[in-house]
């Protein structure tokens, strides 16, 4: 049970390591005050689940995860990539709701995979899904 415990709060806080930076880096660039404060919304969420998770992980003796350097790289590039081509709340809704796609699925994929996790490390996962599935669907109307 502590092992996926800690492993499932390991994959929480790389995933909300990842939302974060890519909300940190699209911010800027919002021209609505409806989605800058969707997004500050989201960052704070993201913020205080993070610490959530870190205390949890402390508890059980454990440290935390960094996002993967490879997928990092790659959110930051297509980040750049698409401000560049683009600076609107188009593009920053288009990136934003891949992201939240790719984290609603890898956190959905640790949550079956990650079962024996104690109940409160479960349910950090599924306040960060439904961060995610809220941002996603608020972020909508821009495209």
């Amino acid at each position: 049970m502590q092992t996926d415990t800690i492993k499932l709060l390991r994959e929480c806080n790389a995933g909300i390591k990842m939302g974060e930076s890519a909300i940190k880096k699209v911010l800027p660039h919002a021209k609505s005050n409806e989605l800058r404060h969707t997004l500050e919304v989201c960052k704070n969420t993201h913020a205080s689940l993070g610490d959530e998770t870190h205390a949890m992980l402390l508890e059980h003796g454990a440290d935390t995860k960094e996002p993967h350097a490879i997928a990092r790289v790659m959110s930051d590039m297509k980040i750049c990539a698409k401000m560049m081509a683009k600076e609107s709340d188009s593009q920053i809704a288009d990136v934003m709701t891949d992201g939240c796609d790719m984290g609603i699925k890898s956190l959905s994929r640790y949550l079956n995979k990650y079962k024996h996790a104690n109940p409160e490390a479960k349910s950090i996962a599924k306040r960060l899904i439904a961060s995610e599935e809220y941002l996603e669907n608020k972020i909508r109307d821009y495209l």
